[in-house]
């Protein structure tokens, strides 16, 4: 394992930070000798530790998503919302935790009680990606310690300068430092955290890959609480609508937002027959307006680099994988500069190719399916492992009825892009893209198990059936 860890700007290539690869042995024997005392604390006290730490982010905000925005690449005012989306969790968190984790009491049989409560597991790991390096995992962790959990963190070694700018955050708000500790270092680090005995459970967004390896892992650790967050071959279906210039809106920002690296992004549009020449047409040339640039830039890009040039070179791959197995360029995946990880926007009619692989192109590479009827729109949006997200464009109603019952994915929706999914209803998918543990609203429901509770204040018993006379 090296012994420091570097971070790049995606956009120019610069040094940007470099820290020492921690021990995670030693990171997770300190949360384990913190949580307990974490856990006594009231919920009160833990709330306000919470509210603390939106006031501490909110007074550094413009220092976050600058770090952001050079270390991720993406546009400056996109840095921005992600940190107002770290804010805004705080009180979503809140209300969620109240609203499925709370206490409940009701009357039971003969005067008894029934008392349902929440315990946190005790320490909790979660791994972060490199798309949203401070909001995804905010997302876990605000959750996890509410409900009275320490948290090991390790950010994506991609993105590691915004994840330590995260837990000082928390730090500096007066969570303990125990219960808030920090894992710099690669793939192998987030492994050896995975596997650690110390840890009662895993809360990892990331790729289906990773996500399938760690499900198996543990799939003999019934006693450890698992939740993956993963990716997604998201259809966008366009259909019976009049207004082409607002459906290739939604298409665009569905595909392209974020350079295509959002879970949530649509990497497929199934178009009807009769609308597929007017909307790829007004896709094609909105896409060709788009400004890729510096995240810095003035004018502001709609969107900056990928990652890194390894995944800019590995989308690259996989378009020509496309091209070779029948797929037909409307607008190829352009880099302008092969040192750096900038992408134009690319689309591929993939109708006529015999066998479309399903797979997560994770940049801005949408597929064009030209379908001839709603139920083979269905059927192709269906095909796939993959169950994330999925929407509908169109003016009919009882079309969008069809489509919510028969389309397969957690988050569906009608006349909105696939993506920007609000943090104040429940975020998952299924299939690949999940194991039934959606986050956001939902996080409070992995992050403590319920305890019932059958009391009374004296003890009273009677045995009245099945005793010999004495």
């Amino acid at each position: 394992m090296p012994e420091e860890l570097l971070s790049h700007e995606p956009a120019t290539g610069a040094l940007l930070w470099r820290a020492g690869v921690s021990d995670v042995d030693e990171e997770v024997a300190c949360a384990r000798a913190g949580w307990p005392a974490w856990a006594a604390k009231p919920l009160t006290v833990r709330v306000e530790t919470m509210r603390r730490f939106a006031n501490t982010v909110r007074a550094r905000a413009d220092a976050f998503a600058d770090l952001i925005a050079r270390e991720t690449g993406k546009p400056l005012w996109e840095a921005k919302t992600e940190v107002d989306s770290v804010i805004g969790k705080i009180d979503i968190s809140v209300s969620a935790y109240a609203e499925r984790t709370s206490q409940r009491r009701s009357e039971g049989a003969m005067g008894a009680r029934v008392a349902i409560r929440h315990k946190p597991h005790g320490v909790l790991a979660v791994l972060g990606p490199y798309n949203f390096p401070a909001h995804l995992p905010n997302g876990h962790i605000v959750p996890a310690l509410l409900a009275g959990n320490a948290v090991v963190f390790k950010p994506s070694e991609k993105t590691p300068a915004s994840g330590a700018f995260l837990a000082e955050c928390y730090r500096a708000a007066g969570v303990p430092p125990e219960c808030i500790r920090l894992v710099i270092g690669g793939p192998a680090a987030g492994k050896a955290l995975a596997e650690h005995p110390g840890i009662d459970g895993l809360l990892f967004t990331g790729s289906a890959r990773t996500g399938l390896a760690l499900n198996r892992a543990f799939a003999a650790k019934p006693e450890k609480i698992l939740a993956l967050e993963m990716g997604g071959n998201n259809p966008i279906v366009v259909w019976d609508t009049p207004d082409i210039a607002t459906a290739a809106t939604i298409v665009v920002q569905s595909a392209f937002t974020s350079a295509g690296q959002r879970c949530t992004c649509a990497r497929r549009l199934i178009v009807q027959d009769a609308l597929y020449e007017p909307l790829v047409a007004a896709v094609d040339a909105l896409a060709g307006r788009l400004i890729v640039g510096d995240p810095h830039g003035d004018p502001q890009p709609f969107m900056g680099p990928v990652i890194d040039n390894a995944a800019a070179d590995q989308l690259a791959d996989g378009f020509v994988g496309l091209i070779t197995r029948g797929g037909r360029p409307i607008r190829h995946l352009e880099r302008a500069d092969p040192a750096l990880p900038f992408l134009a926007p690319a689309l591929i009619d993939v109708t006529d190719m015999p066998e479309r692989p399903d797979i997560e192109l994770f940049g801005p590479i949408l597929q064009v399916f030209r379908a001839h009827d709603f139920d083979e729109a269905i059927e192709e949006a269906n095909a796939t492992r993959y169950g994330l997200s999925a929407s509908l464009i169109s003016q009919t109603p009882a079309l969008y009825d069809r489509f919510w019952a028969g389309i397969r994915a957690g988050v569906v929706n009608w006349n909105r892009p696939t993506n920007g999914a609000p943090s104040n209803a429940p975020f998952g998918g299924v299939g690949w893209s999940g194991n039934h543990r959606p986050s956001a609203y939902y996080a409070a429901d992995y992050c403590a198990y319920p305890v019932v509770s059958n009391e009374a204040d004296a003890a009273r018993a009677s045995i009245g059936v099945g005793l010999r006379d004495s």
